[in-house]
């Protein structure tokens, strides 16, 4: 963190963020990717995030959450949340796919939100997690908790790979 001349801490902007996890992804992504330790979890991730986003799409949250920012104003994805994202997630997107834009799109829409929804693989707990009202009156309760178990599951993964990934690179 930087200080401002009056002391207060200022947070790295999100394009500092995301070069700080290129800069990583060169010096330890390969390394990374061979360690057991990060290998298996990087993978069972994936899987979580493939179980959870077809569940999305069966279920018809994709499809309402698109509508909805392109036919109401405006989705859950404002200006702002991408300002939740550390470099370790960040870093997790390149493990995953190898790669993380860098300009931003215009709007008032998160950093991270394209044409077809959200740039990433990996995404943060609130990005995962939040299911609005709309919806929640709209989906059956036993299809809601088939959606948050898909979704508990990734984010539990997603912690363990985080929290992995952060030993490891103090002990490098």
């Amino acid at each position: 963190m930087r200080k401002q001349s009056n002391g207060r801490s200022i947070s790295p902007s999100i394009q500092e963020k995301i070069e700080q996890a290129h800069n990583l992804f060169g010096i330890c992504g390969n390394a990374l990717t061979q360690d057991p330790s990060i290998r298996a979890p990087l993978k069972k991730l994936q899987d979580c995030i493939d179980n959870t986003t077809q569940r999305m799409v069966t279920l018809g949250v994709v499809a309402e959450c698109q509508s909805c920012e392109e036919e109401e104003g405006g989705s859950c994805c404002g200006a702002g949340i991408e300002n939740k994202y550390d470099v370790v997630l960040l870093l997790i997107n390149l493990l995953l796919d190898g790669s993380l834009e860098n300009e931003k799109p215009g709007g008032s829409s998160c950093y991270f939100l394209g044409k077809k929804g959200c740039k990433l693989t990996a995404r943060h707990v609130l990005c995962v997690n939040y299911m609005c009202q709309k919806l929640q009156k709209k989906l059956p309760r036993e299809q809601l908790i088939s959606l948050q178990t898909c979704a508990g599951e990734e984010l539990e993964t997603l912690f363990i790979l985080h929290e992995a990934i952060k030993k490891n690179i103090r002990t490098h």
